[in-house]
């Protein structure tokens, strides 16, 4: 992930799923001011577009494994299961509380696009778990 993939005027970030297909998600509005305060710690060369904007320990982009190992960690910190819960986890928990929450105003087409699924089918055992 780059900076030209965040776009904070527009509360958006640009993310690429399997096929390198490319979806438009919102930000939260908890991690707006969040994500507003990291950037503006960054050094000037690393807002450039093409500069990752995630680092690891040793000033490398942070690759899926390292953000693994920062998930399990932070886990076990918080006195969960490190083995029990995985990253794929947060997408099944994002899918239910944004049905759960708002019923009303979230169909599941629009769950579908934010997920990413080709299937509305797939997006519909989402559904099944509230």
């Amino acid at each position: 992930m780059s900076t030209k993939t965040i776009d904070l005027s527009n509360n958006t970030m640009r993310i690429y799923g399997k096929g390198k297909k490319e979806r438009l998600l919102p930000l939260h509005p908890m991690v707006v001011p969040l994500m507003k305060s990291y950037m503006g710690s960054l050094e000037e060369y690393q807002l450039h577009p093409s500069q990752p904007v995630f680092l690891n320990k040793n000033g490398k982009k942070l690759n899926l494994r390292g953000l693994h190992k920062i998930f399990k960690e932070i886990l076990q910190k918080a006195g969960l299961p490190p083995q029990r819960f995985s990253l794929h986890h947060l997408r099944h928990t994002f899918a239910t509380l944004l049905i759960q929450e708002n019923k009303e105003n979230v169909d599941l087409r629009t769950v579908q696009e934010l997920l990413g699924h080709e299937s509305l089918v797939t997006t519909g055992t989402v559904k099944n778990f509230v």
